[in-house]
């Protein structure tokens, strides 16, 4: 079987290509480039051309053909636009789950396909394996085609599925994954064994393909920097809150006693846009000079600027420069419209934590279609709403109106245009965009 690796120039993708061609596969390489600019960059102008030459060394190593093609202008089209229109719709996108979806096992895929190839492969910590029934049958879909399963990487330091956590089951069934039942330690051992050239090469960070960013030095590419108010928000808001007092009065109910309207009014995320601040005049000095200040307000205090709410993210902790608070303070809200960020003091502030998430029907994506929710029914489920984050106790409720996401505790920074991936054992089955 001829199977097309994606050679980046790390040693993950490097070992992948060792494995293969130890057991026989027919392997050739391929190298992708999907970035030239280099604004907001933190690293060197040529960065990608360095990751060339150390695949290109690593194929001759192996013993493998050795290809290269630039998909940029899709990349940009498909990851890069996507990202900068979440960001200014107020929303945090995640680049690199888009990357695998529409870029290496689609524009990749297809470039694959036109040099021969039957089956892409990638240096990804996660594992697939065929579905069975119950009484080992294997299980098919409407077509007749094998149904498969995507599970999460043998290295829990490293699992990788959240970030595949779009595929189809057409995009799987061409995927190969050689590393996933192998811990890092391991694959940095083969590397050395073999003496490949990326055996002591460091992991990737930052975008996919786009490496490590000053991400609003990146953003500001495309988006203006616009001076706006940092409000903090105290405790009595939410005292006084009508949402937020209804969402603790639902929580005290049954799942199941919920209705389609109720479901929508626990998912919501709290604006703040009724904290207004209103000014008086006052005269001070000994010249009583006629100045103007805020009103205390008990809900809130204006507490700094930022230059721009669509460059920060809720849960955001670095980048405010606000000083004066016994704790660290967080983003727990942004206003893109009016231009304000809100903040709260504490790890456990109210405005960072929420029990419920929603994802609009439109966003939600299968894995495993032949499990998907009817509308009315509900399945316990393990979530993770980010990469690296330990997965949570859940419930996943399917309504006429979105899917929701219930968690057995409050979880911090729910974060708009993420997407919360959820697992039945080891087995990733389904994902979607947080709504709000």
């Amino acid at each position: 079987m001829k199977v097309c690796i994606g050679l980046s120039g790390g040693v993950d993708s490097s070992v992948a290509a060792l494995l293969l061609k130890r057991a026989g596969y027919d392997v050739f390489a391929l190298f992708m480039q999907n970035w030239h600019d280099t604004a907001g960059t933190l690293h060197g102008d040529c960065e990608w051309e360095e990751d060339r030459f150390v695949a290109e060394m690593v194929a001759r190593k192996i013993g493998i053909p050795f290809h290269f093609v630039d998909l940029s202008k899709t990349y940009r089209a498909r990851v890069v636009d996507y990202m900068f229109d979440e960001y200014a719709k107020g929303r945090t996108p995640n680049p690199d789950v888009l990357c695998n979806r529409e870029i290496k096992f689609d524009a990749f895929w297809e470039c694959a396909q036109k040099l021969g190839a039957e089956m892409v492969a990638t240096g990804h910590y996660c594992r697939k394996e065929q579905a069975y029934d119950q009484e080992g049958n294997p299980l098919l879909d409407k077509d007749g085609k094998p149904i498969f399963r995507l599970l999460a990487g043998s290295d829990d330091n490293k699992d990788q599925s959240y970030f595949l956590c779009q595929l189809s089951q057409e995009q799987l069934s061409k995927a190969l994954f050689p590393i996933g039942d192998i811990i890092k330690p391991e694959v940095r051992k083969l590397a050395h064994e073999a003496d490949l050239p990326s055996a002591d090469k460091k992991d990737s960070q930052g975008i996919c393909f786009v490496g490590k960013v000053d991400l609003p030095t990146f953003l500001q590419q495309q988006l203006k920097s616009v001076n706006g108010h940092i409000v903090e928000v105290f405790d009595p808001y939410y005292q006084d809150s009508a949402l937020y007092q209804s969402q603790l009065k639902l929580q005290e109910k049954q799942l199941e006693d919920l209705n389609d309207e109720e479901w929508m009014e626990l998912s919501k995320a709290l604006q703040y846009k009724d904290i207004v601040f209103e000014t008086e005049t006052y005269r001070s000095g000994k010249k009583h000079i006629k100045k103007t200040r805020y009103k205390e307000n008990p809900y809130g205090k204006i507490i700094g600027e930022h230059d721009g709410a669509q460059f920060y993210t809720i849960g955001q902790r670095k980048g405010l420069n606000v000083g004066g608070h016994k704790e660290s303070i967080f983003v727990i809200s942004t206003d893109i419209a009016s231009n304000i960020i809100y903040v709260g003091e504490g790890h456990n502030h109210k405005g960072l934590l929420r029990k419920c998430l929603r994802i609009s029907l439109d966003e939600i994506h299968w894995v495993r279609p032949d499990l998907q929710l009817a509308s009315g029914e509900k399945r316990r489920v393990r979530v993770r709403i980010r990469y690296r984050q330990p997965l949570q106790e859940a419930t996943l409720v399917q309504r006429d109106n979105a899917l929701f996401i219930y968690f057995d505790e409050a979880q911090r920074g729910i974060t708009p245009g993420q997407f919360a991936v959820w697992y039945e054992g080891e087995e990733l089955t389904g994902s979607g965009v947080i709504a709000e």
